[in-house]
Formats: structure tokens, C-alpha cells, sequence
């Protein structure tokens, strides 16, 4: 079973960059796609973006398009996610999750077995 730990939330002003990280534990991390999703308060946790298995694939929901980048360094059993050109809008917590081993990523919550607890990104305005 993967553990996996967020960092890197914090507060930031609009216009501003912040880099999560999702830190795995275990050795099935490299066979498992990932995804972040994001929860604001009194709204349903979203899909942000996700990242196939094997590295070939992304999706970006429309809001984060073409500002966030998601990554990972199997290396280091670590996922990533690059936010740049942060607005208000994107205040929420966070969170990673991995899907079972070689399954492709998907939007939909259901389709994740593992998940942190999430790290609170606040943008102020």
C-alpha cells in the first residue's frame, strides 16, 4: 500500500508560484498514476490535473490549464505539482492520490485508492 505525504502549501500572493510535492512511500509508486485534486471550502473537492503511469499522458482540468505542470521523479518516489500564475481562485487544500498499479489516471475521485492528507494552498488578492 502507498502512503503518500503533500508539502510545499503556503501563502502567496496573486501572480505568484508555488511548487506541491507528494511524497510517496513504498515501491509501487513508479507503477501508479497520480492525480491532485483540490477542495475549497464549502465547495466539492475537483480534479486539478493527473499523470499516467508510465509518464505519456497528462490531463489538466480547464481552469489550471497552462498554468500548472504535473510531474513526478520516480527516483525519488516523489510526484510534483507546479502552479504558476496562482489567482484567489485557487485557494483550496491540496491533495495526491495514486491510482492501483498500471491503471490509467482518472478525473473521477473513484478511481484513486491512496490519498494524503491534502497541504492548504491560500492566494491572496
Amino acid at each position: 500500500q502507498v502512503q503518500l505525504v503533500e508539502s510545499g502549501g503556503r501563502l502567496v500572493q496573486a501572480g505568484g508560484s508555488l511548487r506541491l510535492s507528494c511524497a510517496a512511500s513504498g515501491s509501487l509508486f513508479s507503477s501508479t498514476s497520480m492525480g491532485w485534486f483540490r477542495q475549497a471550502p464549502g465547495l466539492e473537492r475537483e480534479f486539478v490535473a493527473a499523470l499516467r503511469w508510465n509518464g505519456a499522458y497528462t490531463d489538466y482540468a480547464d481552469s489550471v490549464k497552462g498554468r500548472f505542470t504535473i510531474s513526478r521523479d520516480n527516483a525519488k518516489n516523489t510526484g510534483y505539482l507546479q502552479m504558476n500564475s496562482l489567482t484567489p481562485e485557487d485557494t483550496a487544500v491540496y491533495t495526491c492520490a495514486v491510482t492501483p498499479p498500471y491503471r490509467n489516471y482518472a478525473r473521477s475521485s473513484n478511481g484513486y485508492i491512496a490519498w494524503g492528507r491534502g497541504t492548504q494552498v491560500t492566494v491572496s488578492s
